[in-house]
């Protein structure tokens, strides 16, 4: 009788079960014989939707892919536009002695150019982000490296002053595009690799600076400085070319709902890397609003948020502010007990003021003083390992705290009395440690997010580096071994 009782409702059970199923013509029979094997599951149907419905993220592809030649050469491209950038804003540094003398200009003259080649950087930054996470970030990429070379080019035949500071600030604006290439460059790459990775892209950012200076010592005394921005323009322009190499962000594609061209775009990884792609489907939640400021400002990310900014400004301040510090050091022959193999030229300029002149100092580069600048630069790479070790092992906030902490002492020890070998030496640490700095805040934030007193100034770099190693050292999450974020 209990038999008979449990055999109608499996018989109910399986015909609900078939109305509901795309296929029709299974029966009754061979089902019902199916179900005691899997109870609570409606046998080989149930199992076969299962299968179907198997999926993956981009993130769990992107894993599954692994490293290969695909991300050697992404490192290769993206890495090189580290090399433009710094080309770009180092020029700023070798340039700035010559346009003071051509132009003869006064100390906030010559400090308002880079102000504003920042200011352009700041207010272009915050537009081409929203911009690339609406149209994708490769467009962005190529549209800023665009940008960047065509006012590059324009700025090497600015009439006065007031053109070469427009133009440079619309080449800072250019030039904060780049940020693209690295989130390209952290979406494709697997998670144990991206605290090895970026922080070995600081070489092509080497290359750029060591490229720029050992260019201008020998462009300036020979052909001038409109010579020299024009040849710091071509690398920037071979790079768009090589651009076509790498696709858009598959994580971008899915996310505007485009998921065939980013599961394109993973097989395609596959195949070159000669691995294998996850099974199932490529499934991941369409984002209706994109890019909104609003998100970052959300509880869950509220406190990150203010304290990652406020480590980007001092990291950034450091960074630019030593490489300004030291040819400033360079220009003024301020080191304590040593003479320049040239002395600076007084050159009178006629003002609107009743005294009528006012003298400004021109104090040309000498060869020795550009190879301070290469060999300070070289310290951008001679913390590299300690930094990837760091970073991988002691975890993104104790690393950067760490770094930063002792960035900032080095600032202070800038005030010592020092021969030129102690000089150099100081700001070969302070070069390292600025650049270990940068390549530690940008894997935290893409895991987390996706001339009155020169001694004034020097306690200034060192203050804002104390409060960013606290901050740093507070941030309330370690993304070591974390997935890229995604706000949902």
């Amino acid at each position: 009788m209990a038999a008979k009782q449990k055999e109608p409702v499996t018989i109910i059970s399986l015909r609900k079960l078939s109305q509901a199923a795309p296929e029709p013509q299974q029966k009754g029979g061979p089902w019902s014989a199916k179900a005691p094997s899997t109870p609570g599951l409606s046998g080989p149907h149930t199992l076969s939707s299962l299968s179907e419905t198997k999926t993956f993220t981009v993130e769990d592809a992107v894993e599954t892919i692994g490293f290969g030649r695909f991300h050697i050469a992404l490192f290769l491209i993206m890495g090189s536009t580290g090399v433009v950038e710094a080309m770009e804003i180092m020029l700023i540094a070798v340039v700035s002695p010559v346009i003071r003398c051509e132009w003869q200009l006064e100390n906030w003259q010559v400090a308002f150019v880079t102000t504003m080649v920042f200011f352009g950087y700041m207010v272009s930054s915050i537009l081409f982000g929203l911009l690339a996470d609406r149209y994708g970030r490769w467009k962005i990429l190529l549209l800023s490296f665009l940008w960047g070379a065509y006012f590059s080019l324009l700025t090497s035949f600015s009439p006065s002053y007031i053109w070469f500071v427009f133009l440079r600030t619309m080449v800072g604006c250019g030039v904060s595009g780049h940020a693209q290439g690295l989130i390209i460059k952290t979406e494709f790459l697997p998670t144990k690799y991206r605290g090895y990775m970026l922080p070995l892209s600081q070489v092509f950012w080497l290359a750029g600076s060591l490229l720029i200076i050992s260019m201008a010592s020998v462009v300036i005394p020979t052909i001038g400085w409109r010579w020299l921005i024009r040849i710091a323009s071509i690398p920037g322009i071979i790079l768009i070319m090589a651009f076509k190499f790498i696709p858009e962000s598959a994580r971008f594609n899915v996310s505007t709902g485009n998921t065939q061209a980013a599961l394109d775009t993973l097989e395609s990884i596959a195949k070159m890397n000669r691995s294998v792609m996850p099974e199932g489907q490529l499934v991941e939640p369409i984002l209706e609003k994109r890019g909104r400021f609003a998100d970052l400002l959300d509880s869950k990310y509220l406190r990150t948020t203010l304290q990652i900014w406020i480590i980007w400004l001092g990291i950034s301040f450091a960074y630019y502010g030593v490489i300004l510090a030291s040819a400033e050091l360079l220009e003024r022959d301020l080191v304590c007990g040593s003479k320049s193999e040239s002395e600076p030229e007084v050159v009178e300029t006629t003002g609107d003021s009743e005294e009528g002149l006012s003298p400004c100092y021109c104090h040309m580069f000498a060869p020795s003083d550009y190879r301070t600048m290469i060999i300070s630069t070289l310290g951008e790479i001679a913390l590299n390992p300690l930094n990837i070790l760091g970073i991988n092992f002691l975890g993104r906030r104790l690393s950067l705290s760490i770094t930063m902490g002792c960035t900032a002492l080095f600032f202070l020890l800038l005030n010592i009395c020092t021969s030129s070998a102690g000089l150099i030496g100081f700001l070969f640490m302070l070069r390292a440690l600025v650049a270990a700095n940068f390549n530690t805040i940008y894997i935290y934030t893409a895991e987390v997010l996706m001339s009155a007193s020169f001694l004034g100034a020097l306690c200034l770099f060192s203050s804002v580096c104390v409060v960013c190693a606290i901050s740093a050292f507070t941030l309330p999450i370690e993304t070591k071994g974390r997935a890229l974020q995604q706000i949902k």
